[in-house]
Protein backbone atom coordinates (compact mmCIF):
# COMPACT_ATOMS: atom_id res chain seq x y z
CA UNK A 1 0.00 0.00 0.00
CA UNK A 2 1.49 3.60 -0.74
CA UNK A 3 2.68 5.80 1.38
CA UNK A 4 3.64 9.20 2.29
CA UNK A 5 5.21 11.83 4.63
CA UNK A 6 3.95 15.24 5.18
CA UNK A 7 4.94 18.38 6.48
CA UNK A 8 2.82 21.17 7.38
CA UNK A 9 3.95 24.34 7.90
CA UNK A 10 1.88 27.62 8.51
CA UNK A 11 -0.16 28.68 11.45
CA UNK A 12 -1.13 24.90 12.40
CA UNK A 13 -0.05 24.23 16.16
CA UNK A 14 -2.79 24.83 18.55
CA UNK A 15 -5.42 24.99 16.15
CA UNK A 16 -6.83 21.39 16.68
CA UNK A 17 -4.70 20.22 13.34
CA UNK A 18 -4.04 16.76 15.10
CA UNK A 19 -7.87 15.96 16.22
CA UNK A 20 -9.18 16.61 12.88
CA UNK A 21 -6.29 15.12 10.85
CA UNK A 22 -7.25 12.15 12.85
CA UNK A 23 -10.87 12.46 12.27
CA UNK A 24 -10.19 12.87 8.56
CA UNK A 25 -7.69 10.00 8.42
CA UNK A 26 -10.57 7.46 10.45
CA UNK A 27 -13.11 8.66 7.55
CA UNK A 28 -11.10 8.19 4.81
CA UNK A 29 -10.18 4.53 5.86
CA UNK A 30 -5.69 5.96 6.14
CA UNK A 31 -3.20 4.37 8.61
CA UNK A 32 -0.42 6.11 10.30
CA UNK A 33 0.32 8.87 12.37
CA UNK A 34 -0.11 12.79 12.74
CA UNK A 35 2.48 14.69 15.44
CA UNK A 36 3.70 18.71 16.05
CA UNK A 37 7.24 18.82 15.32
CA UNK A 38 9.48 21.40 17.83
CA UNK A 39 9.62 24.10 15.07
CA UNK A 40 6.20 24.27 15.18
CA UNK A 41 5.27 22.47 11.90
CA UNK A 42 2.85 19.15 11.73
CA UNK A 43 4.17 15.87 10.29
CA UNK A 44 2.28 13.00 8.96
CA UNK A 45 2.46 9.49 8.07
CA UNK A 46 -0.33 8.01 5.87
CA UNK A 47 -0.95 4.83 4.02
CA UNK A 48 -3.88 3.91 2.23
CA UNK A 49 -4.77 3.76 -1.78
CA UNK A 50 -3.52 6.05 -4.09
CA UNK A 51 -6.74 7.54 -4.31
CA UNK A 52 -7.65 8.42 -0.52
CA UNK A 53 -4.19 9.50 -0.30
CA UNK A 54 -4.68 12.33 -2.79
CA UNK A 55 -7.83 13.36 -1.10
CA UNK A 56 -6.36 13.28 2.32
CA UNK A 57 -3.57 15.50 0.90
CA UNK A 58 -5.96 17.88 -0.46
CA UNK A 59 -7.89 18.29 2.78
CA UNK A 60 -4.24 18.64 4.55
CA UNK A 61 -3.84 21.80 2.15
CA UNK A 62 -6.72 23.45 4.26
CA UNK A 63 -6.76 21.75 7.47
CA UNK A 64 -9.37 22.74 10.17
CA UNK A 65 -10.80 26.46 9.84
CA UNK A 66 -8.21 28.08 12.56
CA UNK A 67 -5.28 26.84 10.29
CA UNK A 68 -3.39 29.04 7.99
CA UNK A 69 -1.49 26.40 5.85
CA UNK A 70 1.68 28.34 3.89
CA UNK A 71 3.27 24.87 2.36
CA UNK A 72 2.60 21.11 2.01
CA UNK A 73 5.46 19.32 1.74
CA UNK A 74 4.87 15.35 0.63
CA UNK A 75 7.24 12.47 -0.51
CA UNK A 76 6.41 8.86 -1.21
CA UNK A 77 8.22 6.95 1.73
CA UNK A 78 7.88 2.94 2.68
CA UNK A 79 5.09 1.56 3.80
CA UNK A 80 4.75 0.64 7.93
CA UNK A 81 1.70 -1.42 7.74
CA UNK A 82 0.17 0.74 10.60
CA UNK A 83 -3.23 -0.71 11.49
CA UNK A 84 -5.22 2.79 12.54
CA UNK A 85 -4.30 6.44 12.91
CA UNK A 86 -2.77 7.92 15.76
CA UNK A 87 -2.07 11.30 17.08
CA UNK A 88 1.59 11.26 18.66
CA UNK A 89 2.88 13.90 20.78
Amino acid sequence: MPAQRMLISGHVQGVFFRKTTKQKADELGITGWVRNTDDGNVEIHAEGSPEVLEQFQSWCRKGPPAARIDQVQSMDVPEEGFTSFVVQR
